[in-house]
């Protein structure tokens, strides 16, 4: 499992570069592939040259693929074939390497692209986001359509994030208190991702998705909008240009796989939301969180 959007912090994936060469050689591509220092404004920031979306894209999605290489280098038993593999929002990237579908310079290049026309369209369409606690997403749904606010993430089951112009999800928001939320979090972004407002995103990204090398997942990815499995190099292609305007599915992709038989999971990259949220959903489950150099070391069953 691979996290998005909200996981970055200055400083991630030095202690990686530091200690292992593999990693080391991750970051120096993608500063070669990028044509200037992303690892330089990973490890050092600022913080607010990290947190624009084109740099915090492709930042977030190197640091969680060097944690891959270096964890499946020092935890033989991570090279064991997966019987699925999931990213949330920008994290079906990385999940797409992991799966065999896409290279890890075609990766980078990407995420940088989707990040430009993301942090465009969010100055072209100003929205915002914001969590919703408590409240189940049929109430959630009503909310939403009374007040011309959308569902953009369905982390878990009364957790949900809205998204929309800022009057509309300020109504959401006041009418989701009035129907007993218990907590509502404006969130830190430059835009409504997962939006209509995205939509001029979305359409920027067809080009560079068709003209991106993309090959048949050799591992089933569960996909972020249908919460379905998929590995043809076709509905890989539509799920990068479909994700970036429609819900982030994860409540429903943890039951799905849990539904399968899957009680092991691990994830790659900075913060452990996801491992939280499969926790909290699936209580039975073994999950392992691998953030840092003092996380890689796997010791799956013990």
């Amino acid at each position: 499992m691979f996290p998005g959007q909200g996981a970055q912090f200055v400083g991630m994936g030095k202690d990686l570069y530091d200690q292992f060469a593999s990693a080391r050689e991750l970051f120096d591509r993608a500063d070669e592939i990028l044509g200037f220092h992303l690892s330089r404004v990973c490890f050092e920031g600022p913080e607010e040259e990290l947190q624009q979306t084109r740099n915090q894209q492709p930042a977030i999605a190197v640091t969680s693929l060097a944690l891959l290489k270096v964890a499946t280098e020092v935890s033989p038993a991570l090279a064991l074939r997966p019987a699925f593999v999931a990213g949330h929002s920008l994290g079906e990237y990385p999940a797409l390497v992991a799966a065999g579908a896409l290279s890890f310079e075609n990766a980078v290049r990407l995420l940088r692209a989707r990040g430009e026309l993301m942090q465009a369209a969010g100055e072209r369409n100003p929205g915002i986001l914001a969590a919703v606690l408590g409240l189940d997403l049929a109430d959630c749904d009503d909310v939403c359509r009374e007040a011309g606010a959308e569902i953009c993430t369905v982390n878990a089951p009364g957790q949900i994030v809205i998204g929309g112009r800022r009057e509309a999800v300020v109504r959401a928001l006041d009418y989701a208190k009035a129907r007993g939320a218990a907590k509502v979090i404006p969130l830190s972004v430059s835009g409504a991702f997962h939006s209509s407002l995205m939509k001029p995103a979305a359409e920027g990204m067809v080009q560079h998705v068709a003209l991106a090398a993309i090959s048949d997942a050799a591992v089933p990815v569960v996909l972020n909008c249908t919460a379905a499995p998929a590995h043809t190099e076709l509905a890989l292609r539509h799920e990068l240009v479909d994700q970036m305007c429609k819900p982030v599915q994860w409540a429903k992709t943890v039951d799905f796989m849990g539904d399968q038989g899957v009680d092991t999971f691990i994830e790659f990259g900075p913060g452990r939301v996801l491992t939280a949220i499969i926790k909290r959903m699936l209580r039975k489950s073994n999950c392992y969180n691998v953030n840092d150099a003092t996380t890689v070391n796997v010791q799956l069953g013990s």
